[in-house]
């Protein structure tokens, strides 16, 4: 089923990326009715879900991030499982499936609200297209396929843009986890990278957009869409020449790469979401401060409770790493 929909089209333009070079770094976690990456049904219910949902105390989390001086805070939507943490009349139009996948309560606009008191942007991840291990839900997004992948283009534009028109300023941003298919989203017309940006943009023009197409050094950007490098770098870090970016490519400082904000995205953990740590603390500060040199943003990816608060394990390293980048700033780093 492909929901027809014809919205005046939003005008694109590539954001300011000032406030995201300036954060210096952020957070980013896996909040998933299944682990990372999980590619196999799940026996989770609905019931089981929105009660999860429910229980997730924004507050504390807010609390938290602020003492810990995080910029900004980016989490999941969704991915393969089908169940997503914010309510969507577009999705459940065109899947079908009672009782919805998609809590009621809107987690997101929750957690905006509690981040503005203290300042902390909130940005989302969402896959580039249909939850992998739902049969009912990707066929319905998907078919009828074609070699430029137009139906579930469209279909996952009017998805986002439903969200984005909700949310508005609300969201500063999205990492689009895919879609792989460069040639099908590099089409002239729509749809395309162009119309997947504006639709994500839709309720927010402002918003900094980014599209992931898989774990790559060195560094890149896949469209000029992007307003931010993906920066997948999981397990690596990179520092040697031939990782970081061509250099002959950056411009201002190195801050931009082909004019998108240099930035990567890494694991605190030993994978998405999972102990134990990885580093001291003294290396993820290290390693922080030397990209923030080479004029980029990092993000760390680290676990969260099932209740939304920290992982107790990694809350002191996130703690230490907030405050040694402030002071790092007030000292003109």
């Amino acid at each position: 089923m492909t929901v027809s929909t014809t919205p005046a089209p939003t005008p694109w333009k590539r954001a300011n990326t000032d406030w995201f070079h300036d954060a210096r770094w952020g957070m980013f976690v896996h909040y998933l009715a299944d682990s990372a990456s999980n590619l196999k049904p799940i026996t989770l219910t609905a019931d089981d879900w929105n009660r999860r949902i429910d229980a997730f105390d924004v507050n504390g989390l807010a609390k938290q991030l602020a003492y810990a001086r995080v910029p900004y805070f980016c989490i999941t939507l969704g991915q393969n499982s089908g169940f997503y943490l914010s309510p969507n009349r577009t999705y459940d139009a065109i899947v079908g499936i009672k009782p919805s996948k998609c809590s009621k309560r809107d987690l997101i606009a929750d957690l905006a609200a509690a981040f503005k008191p203290f300042g902390i942007r909130l940005m989302v991840y969402l896959p580039g297209g249909a939850p992998a291990a739902d049969a009912v839900a990707k066929a319905r997004l998907e078919e009828p396929v074609d070699e430029r992948l137009s139906t579930i283009q469209r279909n996952w534009e009017a998805v986002s843009r439903e969200w984005s028109l909700r949310w508005g300023k609300n969201v500063h941003g999205w990492w689009i986890d895919g879609p792989y298919n460069k040639e099908a989203y590099s089409h002239p017309d729509a749809p395309n990278y162009r119309s997947f940006a504006s639709a994500l943009k839709a309720g927010n023009p402002d918003s900094l957009v980014s599209f992931n197409n898989g774990l790559r050094l060195p560094l890149y950007s896949v469209t000029e869409c992007d307003d931010f490098t993906p920066g997948e770098i999981e397990r690596d870090l990179p520092v040697a020449p031939g990782c970081l970016p061509d250099y002959s490519r950056l411009q201002n400082f190195s801050r931009y790469l082909d004019g998108a904000q240099l930035h990567v995205l890494t694991i605190m953990g030993e994978w998405w979401g999972k102990h134990p740590k990885r580093f001291d603390d003294e290396l993820v500060i290290a390693y922080t401060k030397y990209f923030n040199r080479k004029g980029g943003v990092i993000s760390w990816d680290a676990p969260i409770q099932e209740n939304g608060l920290m992982d107790e394990a990694f809350r002191p390293q996130i703690e230490a790493l907030g405050h040694a980048i402030r002071a790092a700033k007030a000292q003109g780093y």
